[in-house]
């Protein structure tokens, strides 16, 4: 049995899943993020496994998705992507310290795992925060530049207007590179790596997720059994039920 509470950290609408007897005690922390147009709710199967596991889950919902809605429209809401994305992986830390600072996290066992977008926030965390200790990205994607420049070109594809000019649009790629983690696997120390995505994507490209793969594993040399990825041939933008038990597995195993 587990219970799922409504509760607001550090500021954010957040699903709190944990076990009934265990609620008030020190405990290892996952947090799952969403993906975008999604919402904290539609990763509850996440939270109920992992719960059941023995972890403490919090699901927020990200800036404009939620509770968080603020009516966009979807051009606006595409054009905030990058900083949903970057907001996410700030309140992620303020909440891991509200947790922490409570005495209801265990600081050196926190988790951090996300589909999609929430895959791309995951890598991001990576980057800049050595408090995670373990990850799992679904669908994700840690090339944040070329990411981008891919969404600026399918923009143009579709005749999308970007209210940017090319100075401020290269200034806003910038801003976003210190989480890229193709342009700095260092930081990833070792930690433990699950990443899994679907060949036949068509939002999130399967090719930059593979193409990190290949450039991390001889960071891994002597630990393989810290990385592990998985391809799916036949899935597509979305996670399968073998993503979803691996995710529970992974975090098991090392958190």
């Amino acid at each position: 049995m587990v219970i799922v509470e409504k509760e607001w950290l550090a500021g954010v609408p957040v699903l709190h899943v944990v076990k009934p007897e265990k609620r008030g005690e020190r405990l290892p922390l996952v947090f799952f993020i969403h993906g975008f147009k999604s919402a904290k709710e539609h990763n509850l199967h996440f939270g109920y496994l992992l719960a059941e596991a023995g972890y403490r889950v919090v699901l927020p919902d990200a800036l404009f998705h939620g509770e968080r809605d603020e009516g966009l429209s979807e051009r606006k809401l595409q054009l905030s992507f990058w900083d949903i994305v970057v907001r996410t992986i700030t309140e992620i830390d303020e909440m891991k310290h509200d947790l922490v600072n409570r005495g209801l996290a265990d600081p050196e066992r926190i988790g951090l795992a996300g589909t999609s977008m929430g895959g791309i926030a995951t890598f991001g965390a990576l980057a800049v925060y050595p408090w995670v200790k373990v990850a799992v990205a679904l669908m994700g994607c840690p090339n944040y530049r070329a990411f981008f420049d891919a969404m600026m070109e399918e923009a143009k594809r579709r005749r999308i207007d970007i209210p940017l000019p090319p100075t401020l649009l290269e200034f806003e790629k910038e801003k976003i590179a210190r989480y890229d983690l193709s342009r700095q696997p260092e930081t990833l120390a070792g930690r433990p790596l699950f990443i899994w995505h679907g060949k036949a994507d068509q939002v999130v490209p399967y090719a930059y997720t593979y193409e990190f793969y290949e450039q991390i594993k001889p960071l891994y040399e002597g630990n393989e059994d810290r990385l592990q990825f998985i391809a799916d041939p036949h899935a597509g933008h979305k996670v399968t039920r073998q993503a979803l038990l691996e995710t529970v597995r992974w975090f098991r195993e090392y958190v």
